[in-house]
């Protein structure tokens, strides 16, 4: 129970499904972890982490008559989400924390918890679906009904031991019918606004929390460097790379007369390329460390649905497995050829593949071509 109007409404759900269930939150953060005077610096309103949060998540729980328990996860989360993040940053990516937090801390750490305390399932207030297909065996990840508020993308790092002992009772249903039920089962956060951005950068200045995080040790990633055009030459300054992402166009502080975008960020030489909008189209790209979800491994080419971000709309491609000698069958590494070429799909961002519905794969973009 993150102290938002879904995860209350999931537990509902389950004890209406006859569950005896108890109530958990995570606590994500603490000072001596974070390094910072007060979690509020870095925990918003309408973040998952704050102090305001965990006593909603309590309140929630009082209301519906059951157990609670806060588990503090501080320093798993420091290790497993924000050194990754803050550290693929300085690496020249893009990563998505939230995929990280969902992989090693709900469905890793929290489901082992779940198991040392003897509950049988995990629920949780994401908006995805699960079915167990008989003809193959396997656990089958599907999108959330809602199309607008659909989070299987974040979750394809679940494993088939995974989605056996997780729900999703919010799956079936829109955003409007959630509210509705929990106003009508008078949550104090029924009207709560949802949760935007990345919980530990409220404020969207990744620049200046890696700056934060790691306060007296020096980082290249934050480093002043040259911008320069497609043609190699100098047009300016940046500020550090970490502050810039692919695609950006606004702050670049590059007056030549039309506009331009981050097109490369170059970690070795600590520059910055500008260009059109139209080099930021690619036709394929390589990702790494893919997680086979709904279907086995397979090296047959599939003509799928990817997304190559969250909120991303999807792209007609087709997916290959790049088998090395001596490995299992699409086992690591897919080659992804779009029918279009795609805007802005940059290293470290997830590949998520689909067919319709069905969530079939998902693994790191590695390279874009």
């Amino acid at each position: 129970m993150s102290g938002g109007v879904d995860s209350s409404v999931a537990a509902l759900l389950m004890q209406e499904q006859g569950y005896a269930c108890t109530g958990v939150t995570m606590r994500l953060y603490d000072d001596s972890v974070l390094g910072l005077d007060s979690d509020e610096v870095v925990c918003a309103e309408s973040s998952c982490c704050s102090l305001r949060d965990v006593e909603a998540a309590r309140k929630v729980a009082t209301t519906l008559r059951m157990p609670f328990h806060v588990f503090n996860f501080a320093e798993d989360f420091a290790s497993a989400v924000i050194e990754k993040f803050v550290a693929s940053y300085e690496a020249g990516q893009t990563p998505n924390p939230c995929i990280d937090c969902n992989r090693y801390l709900k469905f890793e750490r929290l489901l082992a918890r779940a198991a040392e305390l003897d509950f049988d399932v995990l629920a949780t207030g994401h908006y995805a679906r699960t079915r167990y297909d008989e003809a193959s065996g396997r656990w089958q990840l599907l999108r959330g009904l809602d199309a607008t508020k659909d989070q299987s993308y974040v979750l394809y790092g679940l494993t088939q031991a995974q989605l056996e002992r997780v729900r999703f009772p919010l799956g079936e249903m829109r955003k409007t019918e959630v509210r509705t039920r929990a106003g009508a089962a008078g949550f104090v956060n029924a009207n709560k606004p949802d949760s935007q951005d990345i919980c530990f950068v409220p404020d969207g200045d990744y620049g200046a929390f890696i700056e934060r995080w790691r306060t007296g040790v020096a980082t290249s990633a934050l480093e002043p460097g040259d911008i320069l055009d497609a043609q190699g030459t100098v047009i300016g300054k940046h500020k550090g790379l970490a502050r810039y992402t692919i695609g950006q166009r606004k702050g670049l502080e590059v007056a030549v007369g039309h506009p331009v975008y981050v097109i490369e960020k170059d970690y070795e030489r600590n520059t910055i390329t500008l260009g059109e909008n139209a080099e930021l189209y690619h036709a394929g790209l390589i990702a790494r460390a893919a997680n086979w979800v709904s279907i086995a491994p397979t090296t047959r080419p599939l003509q799928v649905t990817v997304k190559t971000t969250y909120r991303g709309s999807g792209h007609g491609a087709t997916i290959t497995a790049l088998t090395a000698p001596g490995e299992a069958p699409g086992s690591t590494r897919l080659r992804v050829d779009f029918d279009e070429p795609v805007r802005a799909a940059a290293p470290g961002q997830a590949m998520v593949a689909y067919d319709g519905d069905l969530l079939l794969c998902g693994a790191t973009i590695d390279s874009v071509f």
